[in-house]
């Protein structure tokens, strides 16, 4: 099962190598799809772990992750707007952006909270008369 994942994945793959290529004219290396598939589950456990206790550094593993497999795995733009496959993989690409907007916004929050002092203030003397 998951090697015939892995020759479904590939020419996704390529497909992206070959537009990146063309409209960059930077070359992606080859790799080793299991090398892609493992870094990928690695990321979004390690990512997601973080994120549930609340870490910045979480939400950015995850961010990187949304941006990297997002564009290979919704190709969307392979296809004709008529075709069926466009519809249904312009969807999930759209729901990966917002995915992805909801992370930036966690982490935009997050650094616009002031950070906590561990210095307790004293509290102010009251003045006698």
């Amino acid at each position: 099962m998951v090697g015939q994942q892995l020759k479904a994945l590939r020419p996704k793959f390529d497909i992206l190598s070959k537009h990146v290529a063309a409209h960059t004219g930077f070359q992606i290396p080859h790799v080793e799809m299991k090398h892609l598939v493992l870094g990928a589950l690695i990321m979004k456990g390690l990512g997601s772990l973080l994120f549930v206790f609340g870490s910045s550094l979480g939400a950015i593993i995850l961010v990187l992750h949304q941006a990297i497999a997002t564009p290979v795995l919704y190709d969307f733009y392979n296809y004709d707007v008529d075709k069926k496959e466009f519809a249904q993989l312009f969807v999930k690409f759209t729901q990966s952006l917002a995915l992805l907007g909801a992370l930036l916004f966690f982490i935009g929050m997050k650094n616009s909270m002031p950070k906590r002092s561990h210095l307790k203030k004293k509290a102010p003397k009251t003045k006698t008369v």
